[in-house]
């Protein structure tokens, strides 16, 4: 139970907390923005502020996502007049996003760079391929899927990803559930870049790599916020014999750690045989028939790396 007291009480910072005392609604986003920049001194904060008020107060409207409004046609005599109509079009998805706090990833993208904008921080839009289910690890080919935000902080960019900072979804229950996650704020580029693929292929002229995107072992929310990586195996792809022993090792976990892995039967089985080793743990597991197509291993509750395990 202290555990749980002090996990709660991390997950909020001092700029979260503050924002949390703020309305649910305001009349319009210059008065919420006027609000961040009399509160908050520094760009990061402010930006944090942001991601903060969005991500406790907007919903993912996932109706929406289901049946999407049919795309909409303009005509337009010239690129300026091409442009004024998207503008006019995107204020209006970011205006009805702060009004009926409900928005799909293109809705929370676009308010982010609104505000921003207003409290006079560059935030530019990214789109591309989203990896969050089992089915992903070792997809042939990335879609655009969804979009997130780069913001420019103190002459750096910083990766935001506010759809997922409100909440996700939970399959069992099919519907959304509201759990603010810090982790998408400002996140290490080695962990954003194993769940987002960007439609250029590259980030802030730096290639990189959609084989690795697509074939990497699935990480979760918590995987970022207790800074588990994946040192090995490099691919989330196991391939195996029966009986053959695959050797893993994952960042920030020790042998006293509750870690465990789910077999076929759902039945959890306890790692024993772990080696700590350059900050992580170093372990195997024998791949027989109680492991199904794919493991993933849990640290408390909490899932950290899904593999998907595949017969030689």
């Amino acid at each position: 139970m202290l555990f749980l007291q002090y996990s709660i009480a991390q997950k909020y910072s001092a700029v979260d907390n503050i924002v949390l005392k703020y309305p649910k609604n305001f009349s319009t986003t210059e008065e919420l923005a006027k609000r961040i920049d009399k509160d908050f001194n520094s760009d990061y904060d402010k930006a944090r502020a942001i991601y903060s008020w969005m991500a406790f107060n907007i919903k993912y409207d996932f109706n929406a996502f289901l049946n999407p409004p049919g795309t909409q046609s303009f005509s337009y005599r010239n690129e300026a007049e091409k442009q004024r109509k998207i503008q006019e079009l995107n204020d209006n998805m970011l205006q009805k996003a702060f009004k009926s706090q409900k928005a799909v990833c293109e809705g929370f993208t676009l308010l982010y760079q609104h505000l921003a904008a207003l409290v006079g921080i560059k935030s530019e839009i990214i789109r591309g391929d989203s990896k969050i289910r089992l089915a992903d690890i070792g997809r042939k080919s990335t879609s655009s899927n969804h979009a997130w935000n780069t913001v420019l902080i103190d002459g750096k960019w910083r990766l935001v990803d506010v759809t997922w900072g409100q909440g996700y979804y939970d399959s069992t229950k099919g519907r959304m559930v509201k759990d603010f996650e810090p982790a998408y704020f400002d996140t290490e580029p080695d962990y954003f870049f194993a769940k987002h693929f960007p439609d250029s292929g590259s980030y802030l002229g730096h290639k990189l790599s959609k084989e690795d995107f697509l074939n990497g072992p699935l990480i979760y929310n918590k995987t970022i916020a207790g800074d588990n990586k994946i040192i090995a195996p490099e691919s989330g792809i196991v391939e195996v014999n029966k009986g053959d022993k695959i050797t893993f090792q994952i960042k920030n976990i020790s042998k006293s750690s509750p870690f465990y892995y789910l077999n076929k039967r759902n039945q959890a089985v306890r790692i024993t045989n772990g080696k700590e080793r350059k900050g992580g743990l170093e372990f195997q597991v024998t791949f027989d028939n109680s492991i199904g197509d794919y493991i993933t291993f849990f640290l408390d509750t909490n899932s950290i790396a899904s593999f998907k395990v595949v017969s030689k």
